[in-house]
């Protein structure tokens, strides 16, 4: 979804703005949505994940229609955010729509003509539910970016990428070497980000280089 804010001053890769719906009776709901455009693009854009019982959503997804008007408040966060100046080696960790702030800040790093390295690891339920796909594979095929996908409720056939939740093993593999390693950014269910932070300061990473995100059920 991308939005036109007359008065946006701009964001960094990784905030989030909060998006507000007030209702004929007065009646409001309030969610926040990381933003998956590059500051590099000079755009504001949202991804929105659809839930069936949610409240906000379903109206974003289905009824929201060029030229409606939303209520925005933003940019929001400064903690999990990257800039080019920073560099690298990233790591970018993430499950479902928690990948979004990641997709801003890889969007960022091509925008900006970064060269830091960034590996990206990102967790989902089937082949189908993987957003960003083709932006995905093709910026992995630029120099010093690689993606790894691994699903957790089975591979269709010819399947390339990995299976399985993101666990130690899985870091090990993929995660830089601890001596040699930047930030690490996890974005997703907190029970995901709970367990992979605890696994990557296992495996040697200074938690202070360890940036999280967590979420849980809003109500959509």
């Amino acid at each position: 979804m991308v939005l036109k804010a007359p008065s946006w001053d701009g964001h960094r890769a990784g905030q989030h703005v909060d998006v507000r719906l007030t209702a004929e009776d007065g009646y409001q709901a309030v969610r926040s949505y990381s933003i998956a455009s590059a500051p590099a693009d000079g755009t504001l854009v949202l991804t929105i994940e659809r839930l069936e019982d949610g409240e906000v959503s379903p109206y974003l997804v289905d009824e929201l229609k060029p030229g409606d008007k939303l209520e925005l408040r933003g940019p929001l966060g400064g903690y999990f955010v990257w800039d080019a100046a920073v560099g690298g080696p990233l790591l970018l960790v993430g499950g479902g729509s928690g990948v979004v702030p990641l997709m801003a800040i890889l969007r960022e790093r091509v925008g900006a003509g970064s060269d830091a390295a960034v590996r990206m690891l990102a967790s989902w339920r089937t082949v189908d539910d993987i957003i960003y796909a083709a932006e995905l594979e093709r910026l992995a095929r630029l120099d010093g970016i690689e993606v790894v996908h691994t699903l957790t409720r089975g591979a269709p056939h010819g399947w390339s990428g990995r299976t399985g939740r993101i666990d130690r093993a899985a870091l090990s593999e993929v995660a830089w070497a601890p001596e040699g390693a930047g930030l690490s950014f996890v974005c997703g269910p907190t029970g995901l980000v709970e367990a992979v932070a605890t696994a990557l300061v296992e495996l040697g990473h200074e938690p202070g280089q360890i940036k999280t995100e967590r979420f849980g059920p809003t109500g959509g």
